[in-house]
């Protein structure tokens, strides 16, 4: 969807809903992540960029405190009085993600008046392209024009991520918020996790196009995988006497490895070598090295799918898929994005190649799962604004 066709959907469907014109609209991009996967939480590097595909929050003021707010794509609106104290709803319901933002808000002591909202979004939801920290960032940035109050960006950035932290009980890192807050047109984000200083990398070649495969599956799990593959990390850095396995190198991990549990082991392995992988592809995408990036892409997914073990059938297919069509047929890389069992995978394509490439990854996924994927073409996008206010 164009972006001026969603911000007339989200004005027009929010005059339906409250009989009234919007005074405030925000909005913030979904992202994908180029590679360094389960680095974050390690201190590592991440190297992500923002999709052409976003999340709008418009906002009118009411005369009580309250704040009210719904989405085109959930079913059950979401309202707190702001004068009064107020809890996480139940885990998994997406008003944690508002009102997480909104707690933040409050705790800064910044004026939020009452307010009806709604929420509209063309990033995929459950793929992979955090679609909720591209919810916690526009409600934030419309907050912002709300109160009349601009934050710090960086500031912003981890009062969201704190929001999904104690609201939507998910313990992510921080390149999701980053990215959403600070990211430019035409370029991707190599982001320090633990400094929090970032370098903006240019990606203006028009020749290369960045390609999302949406493998339409999310599988079920028992909620527990983010946060065990997280305590293995910090069980491996503690056995090897460091802060966060940012600090290991390659060859440290290697001695080490009868002192720690295999599981463990292959799960540091993956973070360590993602950590050096995406410092090296994202030198490599400054000197316009494809290739190279692609054979990075590819080693990611597959220390992915073995060693950190958070890869599934559908996205093996996708990337198997796109190596057999190769550099030759306009593919330099690809590789599973996001948490893992299911969602996107990310390819860099040569861009006169990009219809035949689609045609060929659908085919081939279809004809190995029975499920049609979803597949869309973006540049690097553009951090979050204030459309109105």
């Amino acid at each position: 969807m164009e972006l001026d066709a969603l911000i007339e959907q989200t004005q027009t469907a929010f005059a339906r809903r409250y009989g009234r014109a919007p005074k405030w609209m925000a909005a913030a991009p979904g992202r994908v992540n180029l590679i360094g996967e389960h680095t974050d939480y390690n201190d590592g590097y991440v190297f992500p960029m923002a999709l052409e595909r976003y999340t709008m929050a418009a906002a009118a003021p009411r005369s009580d405190e309250v704040f009210h707010c719904e989405s085109e794509e959930q079913k059950e609106p979401v309202e707190v009085r702001l004068n009064q104290r107020f809890q996480p709803l139940p885990r998994g319901s997406w008003g944690n993600y508002p009102l997480g933002v909104v707690a933040g808000f409050r705790e800064r002591a910044l004026p939020v008046p009452g307010m009806d909202v709604l929420v509209h979004s063309s990033v995929p939801l459950g793929g992979g392209l955090s679609s909720s920290a591209a919810l916690e960032v526009a409600i934030a940035t419309l907050l912002e024009a709300a109160c009349g109050v601009p934050l710090d960006p960086v500031e912003k950035a981890l009062l969201c991520q704190r929001a999904e932290h104690a609201y939507a009980g998910m313990p992510c890192g921080i390149m999701d918020q980053f990215i959403a807050v600070l990211a430019q047109r035409d370029h991707a984000l190599l982001l320090d996790c633990r400094s929090r200083s970032y370098e903006q990398v240019p990606m203006r070649d028009p020749g290369v196009s960045v390609l999302i495969i949406n493998t339409q599956v999310k599988h079920a799990l028992t909620g527990s995988e983010y946060p065990t593959r997280r305590r293995q990390c910090e069980s491996a850095a503690a056995a090897l006497g460091v802060p966060a396995l940012r600090d290991v190198t390659p060859a440290q991990l290697t001695l080490a490895r009868d002192r720690l549990d295999p599981v463990v082991y292959r799960r540091a392995r993956h973070v360590v070598g993602e950590i050096e992988r995406t410092l090296q592809a994202a030198e490599a995408m400054r000197q316009g090295d494809w290739e190279r990036a692609g054979q990075l892409m590819y080693a990611s997914h597959a220390s992915l799918r073995d060693d950190y073990e958070v890869s599934c059938r559908e996205l093996d297919v996708v990337v198997e898929a796109a190596r057999a069509i190769g550099v030759e047929g306009g593919v330099f890389g690809c590789r599973m994005t996001g948490g893992g069992f299911g969602g996107c995978a990310v390819a860099l394509v040569r861009t006169e190649a990009v219809p035949a490439v689609q045609a060929r990854l659908e085919a081939e996924y279809q004809r190995q799962t029975g499920i049609r994927p979803a597949l869309f073409v973006t540049r690097p996008g553009r951090g979050a604004w204030v459309i109105r206010g």
